[in-house]
């Protein structure tokens, strides 16, 4: 039932208003001045405020002032028998729902105060689904590893720079894009997704790109890509690898101009994208077999992440399941499993090869087919734990050189990434002489831009090439 505080220093209109609210199913209450209006909405919640904009003491206006500072969320509807527009105005400011003249009509205000009482709760439905979407999205994990992955967000975050972000099936990469864009400047804007493996090559530049009326057949209107949708915001690419040259050489021209030709098109559309790729490739790999463009790679690789899979994250797997369990109890409305210590053993031993996505739907498995509250090992049998959890193919190591070079080149970008490209600074930061810092950048692969070179003694927005 709807809550309602009228705040008035007429007793005259906090009865008859009251009166016709009650009649209306509302539970109401009344204040005379703003000074009480403040003590009863910090104790108790209210979903409306019916607030006179002319009270003793201190007025309507800056008793919703106060309202918002204290972060009291209900919805306000001014009420004033001298209202004028800069008041009105003010109070629009401040975030009030709406403003009512005296005399009141009462079937007006009974009609503004339903509306309000929708706002109301559609914006709370909306706080609780942002914060279940908030929790699905969140990093789990205390493990050295994760860590390192958080640190590695925040670093990427603020700035403008493109991710690449690289890692096994199933390791979260989807999660960590969005952690990004959640993170960024860029965060009211669009994020994204293009899964570059789901979509045919007919079909995958018509999707990016957009196309124009009459382009092929069954392009019976124009459409908007994935870039234009995404500008001002970000554009996730993932598994970028799985993309054909031909459209690789496209994305590239994007990336250098900013601007987009649809398919069929005959201008181009300028964009305002900041590009996050995925990929569970070797990029290196790709590039020597001559799959994937190298100028696209060092365009995309501005700030790498790696995002480690599960079994080298310790204990972080108990703490997933738990996790899980969890999510999973709220989803399916039933009461939350617990692990018997045999259980957990099973889990830490099992290599999950499917990493955190494997994990989450064999806990669903559990929560849908184990009738106990206690999920036991026997529970867990059909987990192969035979293979050790480090055996990893010899393959799939990299030469110590190379892997030194790679967090030699990922460090240092990512230190020019957090200073927006400006070498002087990046240099002091290091400790490195600004030349020294050329030297370094040269033998890894990183030019700076050119446009920021020449037209400034220091050096702007970085330029892989």
């Amino acid at each position: 039932m709807a809550t309602i505080l009228i705040v008035d220093d007429e007793a005259g209109v906090r009865a008859s208003l009251g009166g016709v609210l009650r009649d209306e199913g509302y539970v109401v209450d009344t204040a005379d001045s703003g000074e009480a209006c403040l003590d009863m909405a910090v104790a108790r919640p209210y979903d409306v405020v019916l607030l006179d904009v002319w009270l003793p003491g201190i007025d309507g206006i800056a008793t919703l002032s106060q309202l918002r500072d204290r972060q009291i969320d209900a919805q306000v509807v001014m009420i004033s028998g001298h209202a004028s527009i800069e008041s009105a105005v003010r109070a629009t400011k401040l975030g009030a729902f709406d403003f009512i003249e005296k005399p009141l009509s009462l079937e007006k205000t009974v009609l503004v105060v339903r509306n309000a009482i929708v706002q109301r709760q559609l914006e709370v439905e909306n706080r609780a689904l942002r914060a279940r979407v908030d929790r699905r999205r969140t990093v789990v994990g205390d493990s050295q590893a994760i860590g390192r992955l958080r640190e590695q967000i925040a670093m990427a975050a603020p700035t403008n720079g493109r991710v690449l972000i690289s890692g096994e099936n199933g390791t979260g990469k989807e999660l960590v894009a969005r952690q990004v864009h959640a993170l960024s400047r860029r965060r009211a804007g669009p994020f994204v997704e293009v899964n570059c493996a789901a979509l045919p090559e007919e079909l995958i530049e018509s999707e990016l790109f957009g196309h124009a009326k009459g382009a092929f057949t069954g392009a019976v209107a124009d459409r908007r890509g994935k870039f234009e949708t995404a500008s001002s915001g970000t554009l996730f690419l993932d598994e970028v690898a799985d993309m054909s040259l031909k459209t690789q050489a496209k994305v590239l021209r994007v990336l250098q101009e900013q601007v987009v030709e649809p398919v069929g098109g005959q201008a181009g559309i300028h964009v305002d994208v900041r590009i996050i790729a995925a990929t569970n490739k070797s990029l290196n790999e790709e590039i020597r077999q001559g799959r994937f463009r190298e100028d696209l790679f060092f365009r995309l690789n501005v700030i790498p992440i790696f995002v480690p899979p599960l079994r080298e994250r310790g204990d972080d797997v108990v703490r997933l399941a738990e996790h899980f369990v969890t999510e999973l109890s709220r989803e399916y409305g039933r009461r939350a499993k617990t692990f018997a210590p045999d259980a957990l053993d099973v889990i830490r031993a099992y290599r999950w090869p499917g990493n955190v996505r494997e994990l989450r739907n064999v806990i669903e498995r559990l929560m849908i087919m184990v009738p106990s509250d206690l999920i036991q090992a026997v529970d867990l049998s059909f987990l192969d734990v035979s293979r050790p959890r480090d055996d990893h193919p010899a393959a799939t190591v990299e030469p110590l050189s190379q892997a030194r070079e790679a967090w030699e080149r990922g460090y240092v970008l990512s230190a020019l990434a957090a200073f927006d490209g400006n070498i002087s600074r990046t240099a002091e930061a290091l400790g490195l002489e600004r030349s020294n810092l050329y030297r370094k950048m040269r033998g890894l692969g990183i030019a700076p831009s050119r446009d920021r070179d020449e037209a400034d003694a220091d050096v702007g927005p970085l330029r892989s090439s």
